[in-house]
Parts: C-alpha cells; structure tokens; sequence
C-alpha cells in the first residue's frame, strides 16, 4: 500500500484536489478559499502547493491531499486512497491483503452480501421494477438485489464464508434470534446504500411478494452500524457528486425509486434521503459540492411538511433552496413513468425558491386574507431566521409584504419579533500586521513567540532560508528561554504545519528577511520582560502590604533592572 499512497501523491498535487471541492484563488505563495469545514464569511483555508498540504485558521483543520477527501467526504483513509487512487488512475494494491481490521471485514461482508442479494434477484422482482419504469441498466448499474422468504439464509452464506454471528449483526444482515441469529432482511427488493467511496455500508429493502406480511414497514433500512450513520449519508450520493458539482445544483429526492427514475432521465444530481429526515449534516455534505438545492419531495400534505423541514436545515447549512412543484398525487417517479422526461425536466426548471413556494401553496388553501396573514407569520417568517444573506433576506421581507398588501416596514417589525437562529457563521479572528508583527495588545505573548517559532521551522523547510537559521535560533532560544523552547520543540506535527502556514501567511506579501525576523524578535523579548516586570510589581506590593522590607528592597531592584531593559528594547523597535 506504501507504494500506491506514493505513486497517488506523485500524480496528484493538494491544488488538483482541493479545487474540485472549492474555489482558490492566490495570495502570495499559497492559495486561498472559504473553509469547506465551516461557515465563513472572510477565507481563512490557506493551501501549499511546495508543501502539499492545507490550513484552516478558523478551525484548525489541515493536512494532505488525504485526509483532505477523508473529511470532506467523511471517510475513512482507505474510503480516501481508494477516490484518490481513481483519480490518479492507480491500480489499489495492498501488501498483505490477509491483514484486515474490523472496519475492513464489515466491509468485505457488505460486499459479499450485496453479491448474494444480487444472485438471488427473481423474475417476479425484477419485473416490478420494469413495471415501474426501471429498466435493466439502471438495475444492474445500482445493483439492485432481493432477499426472500427464508429467516437464516442471508445469514447462514456469510458464516459459510467466515463470517462471524458478531459481524453479521454489527452490519446490520442479522439480528439475534432466540434461536440464533435471524436474517434481517425478509421478502424484500434490496437497494445497497454505498458511501462517497462507493462501498456498501447499508441497504434499504422494499417490501415485495406473496409471503411479505401485510403488517411489514413498505421500507426496512439498516440500522445504525460502525459503518452507516444515516444523518450522514444520502442514498445516490457516490454516483451524483460529480455531476452536483458539474451543474452546480443538487436535487433532493424522498426514496430510492424517485432517485433511479430521476438518474435514468438524466437528472444524475439527483440525491436521496434514506429512512430519516434531511438533516444539517446532509446540507454540509452538499455544499462541499454545490451552494444550490432543489426540494423535489412527493406533492400530498407529507411531502409538503418534510420540505418545510429540509429547506430550514438546507438554509441554515449556507444552502440556497428551492423546491421543485410536483403534480397532486404524484412522486417524481410517477410523474417520470406517466408523462415523461421532458415533464420531470420542467418541474425542475420551473422550481421556486422556498419562500415563494410557500406564500403560493398558503395563499392556494386559505379561506380568508386574515387567514393567510396569520399562516404567514406562523409558516414563512420563521424561515427567514436561517437565510444568512442580508439582501436575499430583504427581497423576501418585500415579496411578503407585496403579497400581504402591507408595507415593507410592518413585515421587517412582525420579523424583528421573531426569535433568532443562533448563527452559524465563525468568521476566523484577523491579526493586524505592521512590519508582520502582531501589534494588537489583545495577541498574547504566547501567541507572538510561537509566531517566532514558526518562523524558525519554516524556513527550516525551506531550500534556501531567507535568513541566517543558526544566529535565528540562537536568539529565539535567549529570547523565550530554555524551557518554553523546549514545550514548542514537542508540539503536534499538526501544530507545526498551523504555525509554518501561519507565518508563510504573514509574509505572503512582502519576503520574509532578516529585518523583520529581528523585529518580532524584539518584541516576543519585550512580551516576555512585560511579563515579568508585572508578576514582580504584584510581588512587591504584597511584600509591602506584609512589611517585608528585605524582599520589598530585592523585588525593587528586579522591577528596575526589567524597566531599563524594556527601555532599551523600546529603543530598539
């Protein structure tokens, strides 16, 4: 494997993967973006290309191109290798493939699983999903299976191949029994639930068949497993990423027969909710691809209410949302199926933004004017608590009120009433820099020493230093002491790589030299003297209070001698 995670980084840079997930744009000798980790208003995410690597300030993320694709898809290091290694069109190998941890087993289980679900596909199945409007392709390309009637079946082929009752639980195949342990999954069409990487973690089983109980849930989905956590995952997300990121749009869909007839139409942005309600960690997992979605939920009262509820967390995710107004009585599968394409494509592009979908189906079914002004301020004006943006705030306030037939100003006072959404924006704190020196009395002596440091490692790591690295260390040593040069040598490597990408900051503008490295230099020492000149001048004073005159005399003489040294510093700045 060593191999391939180096063959990986030699044909991919940090730029070529870090900018098909944001926009960078140059500052100095880095790249810079909004964090894709948080919400931002002012760019703190700062990339290296001569390092390969990248930097939050706001969060204090960073890293390779690896653990890059590992948090922004949400993956762990071999989900990453493995979208990377097919980027860079390298072949994954491993060096001892007989070596698997517990996450790989799951895996490798959910793979054989799917095979098996897959083998066992009936005529009867496969014919209500063409019925449906599913053709084969579509079938094969998402590997749909089935499950039928037997309570051990599933479960008795993954022991024969090594499978331990244990694992076949924790993947969610099995479930124990008080005879042992019992298929999950029974007389149902099998939909795999893969994750970014496209590796099976989960399925979503359709009630299908003669013997299917009547009684059964239309839909059984995993349950929660070391590997699938369902607020997190949006069923088609693998094989629509590139396209939400093509298209700049995301289309949101409630089931797993909407997302297959939307895909086969051509709709391949097209994502899933997946036996759980649209969650602020599915809008995080969109806007690392695109700022814009659209709601296509089914059209009845259901459908009407879960958009309510997934637009406030899209819109509260930083997302721009607009919803996709169906037919009564269809679902976007429906309305594929009986009228077409070209309708589906129309639905779509005709979408409203979600505060105009809402005044229009409000308006639609109130019975009086009064009516539709008290729904208003029940139903819409909440939703304006989660738009960040102040000017699309302000078109809303004005589309409301034009449509209330009331004035911009009482809407804006029926807003102002409204209880607020705690903000999720973080913006990351500025220092201000004169000569690159943080001069702010707020930036603590600690933060300027470690700045001083991390002047020194970077340029340790560079080819040709810009200052003298020898005469640096040695004064930086006086400067701090001993000791606190000892805490900064033993810090994190990824406190080190935020301490070089900090300064290499600093100095995007104007080249590091040795003037300014002498500067802040100067003014850690005076940070440091300013230090203790206070702890000795509190010293004094309790002597005082204590008659202690011998230690009064002696503490005197400290707070002189610290005085005139800072005076000369001063001097010197």
């Amino acid at each position: 494997m060593a191999d391939t995670v180096q063959q990986v980084k030699d044909k991919l840079s940090i730029v070529d993967v870090v900018s098909q997930y944001v926009k960078l744009e140059r500052s100095g000798g880095s790249l810079r973006a909004r964090c894709p980790f948080h919400a931002e208003r002012t760019p703190s995410f700062f990339v290296s290309p001569d390092r390969g690597t990248y930097h939050c300030f706001g969060c204090n993320v960073g890293g390779d191109i690896f653990t890059f694709v590992e948090q922004i898809e949400g993956l762990d290091f071999k989900g990453a290798l493995k979208i990377l290694a097919e980027k860079a069109g390298v072949p994954l190998t491993y060096e001892k493939p007989e070596q698997k941890d517990a996450r790989d087993r799951l895996f490798e289980l959910m793979e054989v699983a799917t095979i098996f679900y897959i083998n066992k596909m009936t005529p009867e199945a496969r014919k209500y999903l063409n019925e449906r409007g599913i053709n084969d392709e579509t079938i094969k390309e998402f590997r749909i299976g089935w499950a039928g009637d037997s309570w051990t079946e599933a479960s008795d082929y993954l022991k024969a191949k090594k499978y331990t009752e244990k694992e076949i639980i924790d993947a969610g195949i099995g479930k124990k029994g008080d005879r042992g342990t019992l298929d999950k999954f029974r007389n149902r069409i099998m939909f795999p639930i893969n994750d970014t990487a496209g590796r099976v973690i989960a399925f979503s089983g359709r009630i299908f068949g003669e013997k299917a109980s009547p009684e059964a849930p239309k839909y059984l989905n995993s349950p929660e497993t070391p590997l699938f956590h369902k607020s997190r995952i949006l069923y088609g997300f693998d094989k629509a990423k590139v396209a939400i990121r093509k298209l700049s749009c995301a289309v949101l869909v409630e089931g797993q027969m909407d997302l297959l007839a939307s895909h086969q139409a051509g709709w391949t942005n097209t994502v899933a909710v997946s036996g759980t309600a649209f969650t602020p960690e599915h809008a995080s997992l969109i806007h690392r691809m695109t700022d814009n979605l659209i709601l296509a939920l089914d059209a009845d009262e259901a459908g009407i209410k879960a958009a309510g509820r997934a637009a406030r967390a899209a819109l509260q995710g930083g997302l721009n949302v607009k919803v996709a107004q169906i037919p009564d009585g269809l679902d976007p599968a429906d309305l594929i199926q009986k009228q077409g394409a070209d309708a589906w494509k129309a639905v779509i592009k005709d979408s409203k933004d979600i505060v105009t979908f809402l005044l229009d189906v409000l308006e639609k079914h109130a019975k009086a004017p009064d009516a539709f002004r008290r729904t208003v301020e029940l139903v819409v004006l909440p939703f304006l608590t989660d738009v960040s943006s102040p000017i699309a705030r302000e078109q809303y306030i004005q589309e409301i009120a034009k449509r209330l037939k009331v004035s911009d100003k009482a809407v804006n006072e029926a807003f102002a009433k409204m209880p607020k959404q705690q903000g999720t924006y973080s913006p990351s704190s500025q220092m201000s820099v004169e000569t690159h020196i943080p001069k702010k009395p707020e930036v603590s002596h600690a933060i300027r020493s470690m700045q001083a440091y991390g002047i020194l490692i970077w340029q340790e790591s560079q080819a040709t230093p810009a200052i003298d690295l020898k005469k640096y260390a040695e004064a930086l040593k006086d400067v701090i002491g001993e000791e606190e040069l000892t805490y900064l040598n033993s810090i994190s490597d990824q406190e080190r790589q935020s301490l070089m990408f900090n300064v290499e900051r600093l100095f995007a503008e104007t080249p590091l030299n040795e003037r300014h490295a002498k500067e802040l230099l100067q003014v850690v020492h005076k940070d440091r003297l300013e230090g203790e000149r206070k702890a000795a001048t509190n010293l004094l004073k309790a002597a005082e209070e204590a008659g202690d005159e011998a230690e009064m005399e002696r503490l005197s003489k400290v707070v002189d001698i610290l005085l005139k040294r800072i005076a000369f510093i001063h001097g010197e700045v």
